[in-house]
C-alpha cells in the first residue's frame, strides 16, 4: 500500500474522534506492511492531555510489537505532529512519520518548528507533509465550524 492508502485508516480513526466529541485527528502505526498500532484523539474523554492520536497508536503499537521502541515503523497522523507527540515519537525511534494537515498553531513538522531537522537531537525521522492534506483539514474545518455555531446559537 501506498502513504495515500495507509491515511484512509487514520481518516476513519479522526472521524471516530469527531463522533466522540474530540477534536478529529487519527493514527496509526505500520510496521512491515502491518498496522501495529491505532488511536484517535481522546483528551477530553480520558481527562487526559497527553491522549493525543499519536500518543495511543504508539502505546497501542509497543503493546502489539512488546517494545516501546518500533525502529522501522511509520507513523501516519491526519494533522501535523505536536511538540509532546514528535517527542514520543523520537523516543520511540519512528523512522516516517506521514502527516496530513499542516498545523500553523502547534505543528513542529515545519509550520512553527522542524523539531524533526534539528541537528542537536539524536533521532531524526524522514518527514512527509500533506497527504491527502485537503480532506484531513477539511474534517478539522467542519468539525470547528460546527461548534462555533453551537456557540453561537447559545
Amino acid at each position: 500500500m501506498n502513504d495515500e492508502s495507509w491515511m484512509t485508516e487514520a481518516l476513519s480513526l479522526a472521524r471516530e474522534a469527531g463522533t466522540a466529541g474530540e477534536v478529529p485527528v487519527g493514527a496509526i502505526v505500520v510496521l512491515d506492511g502491518q498496522i501495529v498500532g491505532r488511536g484517535f484523539n481522546q483528551p477530553i474523554g480520558r481527562t487526559d492531555p497527553t491522549a493525543h492520536a499519536e500518543i495511543m497508536a504508539l502505546r497501542n503499537a509497543a503493546t502489539q510489537v512488546g517494545n516501546y521502541r518500533l525502529p522501522g515503523a511509520t507513523l501516519y497522523v491526519t494533522l501535523e505532529p505536536c511538540l509532546m507527540c514528535a517527542g514520543a515519537m523520537m523516543h520511540a525511534r519512528i523512522a516516517r512519520v506521514v502527516f496530513g494537515a499542516r498545523d500553523p498553531k502547534t505543528g513542529v513538522a515545519g509550520s512553527v518548528l522542524d523539531l524533526f531537522a534539528e541537528a542537536r537531537l539524536n533521532h531524526h525521522a524522514e518527514i512527509i507533509g500533506g497527504v491527502r492534506a485537503e480532506e484531513c483539514g477539511q474534517l478539522l474545518s467542519s468539525f470547528f465550524a460546527v461548534r462555533r455555531n453551537r456557540t453561537a446559537i447559545v
